[in-house]
């Protein structure tokens, strides 16, 4: 059974009503990153840190998976597939997607600051007080900037295996994850949907520009011809 890795990126989301972290209208929301996703931010003013993700963990409640998040989740009835996102909702669960690896984190989750491997689920608001079992406050379980990847080795590891790579709403920008697709193998066909891409057509690389949405439907059909 051919493996397909697809790798996500908040594109994808944004079709669910999920805003962006890196378009114009960006849910930094007038903060510097730093301030929101990185520890010293955390330290300096962990009330705003925490107010910002309990606002992005209340609208990802409100919205849906989109037929992109469905797509996938059905390639898995004629494929071995494995989702490597950059997005830190659940979306692709939700849509019936099986193997998903979150490499920044997830909204839903939160961790111990004393104990990272103390992870639980969280869906509702976290405020200061909400402490682990030793006592310790609680944070997002999310990978802020100038912190470790955990994941990211597994992923590494999913490319190298790869048959087809998909990369779906994603700038390319953010590394370590723009570095996957150099893992595939030689004769790895790759497939980039993008409004904007920001890569060109080559003897590996078919570019879609197009969204999510629309986009999977044509990959699919290539697919298929590959048979």
């Amino acid at each position: 059974m051919k493996h397909i890795v697809v790798l996500t990126g908040a594109g994808i989301s944004a079709e669910s009503g999920l805003q962006t972290f890196r378009d114009a209208n960006g849910l930094w929301e007038g903060h510097n990153v730093m301030e929101v996703a990185s520890p010293q931010g955390f330290e300096k003013n962990p009330e705003l840190v925490l107010d910002f993700y309990n606002q992005r963990r209340r609208q990802l409640v409100q919205v849906q998976p989109n037929s992109a998040h469905y797509a996938l989740s059905k390639l898995e009835k004629d494929y071995k597939v494995t989702v490597i996102t950059q997005n830190v909702d659940d979306l692709h669960e939700r849509a019936g997607s099986t193997n998903v690896l979150h490499l920044h984190g997830e909204l839903l989750k939160v961790r111990s600051t004393y104990d990272e491997f103390d992870v639980q689920s969280w869906k509702q608001d976290l405020v200061l007080g909400d402490l682990c079992s030793k006592g310790y406050q609680l944070r997002p379980h999310i990978v802020w900037f100038g912190e470790a990847v955990p994941m990211m080795e597994k992923a590494v590891v999913m490319c190298q295996t790869a048959n087809v790579l998909l990369i779906i709403g994603t700038s390319m920008q953010v590394y370590p994850a723009a570095s996957l697709m150099h893992y595939v193998n030689n004769g790895t066909k790759i497939f980039y949907i993008d409004p904007k891409p920001a890569m060109s057509n080559n003897a590996q690389i078919t570019v879609i520009k197009d969204k999510a949405t629309s986009g999977i439907l044509k990959v699919i059909a290539q697919l298929k011809e590959m048979h």
